[in-house]
């Protein structure tokens, strides 16, 4: 028996026949040319059809994972357009005067080395994006390069490393967890495993000898383990481990269709927070009570201009008639800090999670906001619509929007249009707001807090920032404070307060929070039956049933 430590991603274990991942090696090498014209236009038709891949692979992770993970190659589209990247082969081709391939393949290995050599983790990350990018243009230009997974049965993934590419495309089904020797828990493809709910291990030790191939394996995401060939006794505590995890996955399963009740009676709506049309249908089979969060900018990336009235009407009344009279909030545009799209030509910032985005661009650009909540209107005819509007400080911003949102409904009612009702929110994502919410309380319908920008501005840490994650406390009594304040001061107003933050689904808060008499709860899809179960097992002594 071989046994071997990695760096954990996601949940689960895994028993199965391990699948030796190899890539075919593109064939690269160094020619000197003579046209340095033709080079350049063997790249540029290289990063157009690159591009074209990113944007479906940006739709199949959309549709298949969520809104949210397919930011992974709205980022890549990005490193596309990247003018350092794009410098740096132009001048290895004209300069250098060597082929399109070889000053791609250079270019990817001295970016990557630079974002390999920073301090910061999620920088260092990075690193494996710039040669996913490199690699693509490189099997483009040469039409080499890439690995496939071919199995009749699902299988435990050995390999080096896997881009985001690679893990996206492969079939879900055929895959019971992913080992690898390189990558980090903060890489991209960390992120999908988790988001694919399939186990892995980063930066392990394990060789990858031929003879693995076809080996039985046991893959504990939770210890950080893979045992190739496992002693029998070892083999079935992780049978029995595994049963204990899906009893427990059946447990929550049983969950649907009951309610968010306690023992003492106290109930809490539970609904979930999608990033698209498909996420709203996760969300009802996982039995949410209603979409608490509908990030609308998801609609806005990868694409290079915004999307029209139309095709956003078309998408909010999907998502109104999927979700059948449950309640849908829609959070209009929230782009800035990490979200960026190049076609509304944002200046680059020193802080961009204190600059210019959310609220404060849509302000400056009315028409932006002013078709969003156009196609929201029309389209709220078909469901129970809710919309609430990011990054609000001040009561001067609320009656601007307001007064936005009264003008596009008249227009549209002017125009001989069919509008629905909309309740109007906002959002409480700073200690300024939380501060005065008794006096912005009187001027919506409801408050949704997100907690993530509540915790990173009340406890002055930027939470992309990996160094300063031991000093990130989202428990820290100043943050539940301003939330028990909100809450408090909503309800004195007569109108309700939600959580759609990644606090909502900490399980170890649930009953904080209705303590607080916390209204509902918006989490992520997977999260829907872990909190209602949670809730349940408020004042029980057993399991929540």
């Amino acid at each position: 028996m071989i046994r071997v430590s990695g760096k954990c991603v996601g949940k689960g274990i895994a028993i199965g026949r391990l699948y030796l991942y190899e890539k075919e090696n593109a064939v690269l090498n160094k020619r000197l040319v003579e046209d340095e014209k033709s080079e350049l236009d063997r790249f540029e038709e290289a990063r157009k059809e690159a591009a074209r891949e990113l944007s479906e692979l940006y739709e199949k992770a959309r549709k298949e994972i969520g809104g949210e993970e397919a930011l992974i190659f709205e980022i890549h589209s990005m490193m596309l357009q990247d003018e350092s990247f794009l410098d740096s082969i132009r001048d290895a081709i004209f300069q250098g005067h060597v082929n399109a391939e070889y000053a791609v393949h250079q270019a990817g290995e001295s970016f990557a080395e630079a974002f390999a050599s920073m301090e910061d983790e999620y920088m260092k990350a990075r690193s494996a994006d710039v040669l996913d990018i490199a690699s693509r243009l490189v099997r483009i230009l040469t039409g080499f390069g890439g690995g496939s997974l071919d199995s009749a049965e699902p299988v435990i993934l050995l390999a080096e490393d896997l881009s985001p590419s690679e893990t996206v495309q492969m079939d879900k089904n055929k895959l019971l967890a992913i080992v690898t020797r390189k990558g980090s828990a903060n890489s991209h493809t960390a992120i999908l495993a988790r988001s694919m709910n399939i186990p892995a291990l980063v930066q392990t030790e394990v060789e990858l000898k031929p003879e693995y191939h076809g080996k039985r394996a046991v893959v504990d995401a939770g210890e950080g383990t893979l045992l190739i060939e496992p002693a029998e006794e070892l083999l079935e505590a992780a049978v029995k481990k595994k049963m204990e995890a899906d009893r427990y996955r059946s447990g929550l399963e049983e969950l649907k269709g009951k309610e968010n009740i306690t023992s003492d009676g106290r109930s809490v709506d539970i609904f979930a927070n999608i990033g698209s049309a498909s996420d709203a249908r996760l969300a009802l089979r996982e039995d949410a009570g209603g979409i608490g969060l509908f990030r609308s900018e998801f609609l806005y990336l990868g694409r290079g201009e915004p999307p029209s009235e139309e095709e956003q009407y078309e998408i909010y009344k999907e998502v109104f008639s999927c979700m059948a009279g449950k309640k849908v909030v829609i959070r209009t545009l929230d782009i800035g800090a990490d979200k960026q799209v190049d076609y509304l030509g944002l200046k680059t910032e020193e802080n961009p999670a204190m600059g210019f985005r959310a609220i404060r661009l849509c302000l400056s650009d009315p028409e932006l906001l002013r078709t969003q909540l156009r196609a929201i209107y029309r389209a709220a005819v078909y469901g129970n619509a809710a919309v609430m509007f990011p990054m609000i400080i001040s009561e001067v911003e609320i009656r601007q929007v307001k007064k936005l949102a009264g003008e596009v409904r008249e227009s549209l009612l002017r125009e001989g249009r069919a509008v629905g009702e909309v309740e109007i929110g906002i959002m409480i994502e700073t200690p300024a707001a939380a501060l005065i919410s008794d006096i912005l309380a009187g001027e919506v319908d409801f408050f949704s807090i997100g907690t993530n920008d509540l915790t990173q501005y009340t406890l002055a840490i930027d939470r992309q920032n990996e160094a300063l994650e031991p000093f990130y406390d989202p428990h820290h009594e100043a943050v539940l404070r301003l939330i028990r304040m909100t809450v408090e001061n909503a309800h004195r107003a007569g109108i309700w307060a939600g959580i759609c933050g990644e606090l909502a689904a900490d399980t170890s808060l649930t009953e904080a929070f209705l303590d607080m008499e916390v209204d509902e709860l918006s989490v992520s899809v997977s999260s829907v039956l872990e909190v209602r179960r949670a809730v349940r097992a408020i004042g029980q002594k057993g399991e929540a049933g």
